[in-house]
């Protein structure tokens, strides 16, 4: 991240507040809530701004210094991997949650299908920004499809188990389907994807029109 490095200077020196106390030892967990922390910081700045947002951007969102940025993901590459598959996890964890809480498992995979589109819009060049790094990006296209597909399948699962005219379809053609839909959609802000995916929902919950 070499158009950030002007910041350093200013932001190596950590406050007293951000060094560690050698009187109070850090908890084990609090390595793993800072850096999802800067994820979640990340993604949000990368959302609005891209993935070429300035770091020191990042770092003020997470309420840190822009020397912590660099010491978790030390080049620009590193960090948008890290949030591209914190985003991926993001979606798979809400899975089981989305089930739990909602009225049924038609609103569930609605719901589910909604963030997976919101994912699919917003990520605001994650993938692209890999362009370049063939190896790396096979191996975020086979994380994401490994991850995801069976969640949706669960989901699907839960929707026919619930409903006998839910189509026979396997869960990663309805990703694919949805993420044909999506194409566009980050440029253009007059198609609406996600009417249309929820569409595509509605067919697929309907048998497709059987």
């Amino acid at each position: 991240m070499p158009e950030d490095k002007t910041d350093e200077p200013d932001e190596t020196v950590r406050t007293q507040a951000e060094a560690p106390s050698a009187k109070q030892p850090a908890s084990v967990g609090r390595p793993r809530r800072s850096r999802r922390a800067l994820l979640d910081a990340a993604a949000a700045v990368f959302a609005v701004s891209g993935v070429d947002a300035p770091v020191r951007v990042i770092a003020e969102r997470a309420g840190v210094g822009v020397g912590t940025i660099y010491r978790h993901f030390p080049t620009r590459p590193e960090l948008v991997v890290a949030v591209y598959r914190h985003q991926v996890e993001a979606c798979a964890d809400a899975a089981p949650r989305l089930l739990a809480e909602s009225a049924s498992p038609e609103a569930a995979l609605r719901a589910w299908i909604a963030m997976f589109v919101d994912f699919l819009v917003t990520k605001h060049g994650l993938a692209g920004a890999l362009r370049g790094h063939t190896a790396e990006s096979d191996a975020l296209h086979a994380y994401f499809v490994d991850r995801l597909v069976p969640v949706c399948g669960g989901l699907l699962d839960a929707a026919r188990a619930a409903s006998a005219t839910v189509l026979e379809i396997d869960a990663y053609s309805v990703l694919r389907a949805v993420g044909n839909l999506c194409i566009g959609a980050e440029t253009d802000r007059r198609y609406q994807a996600s009417e249309l995916v929820q569409a595509l929902i509605s067919g697929i919950l309907l048998g497709g029109g059987r």
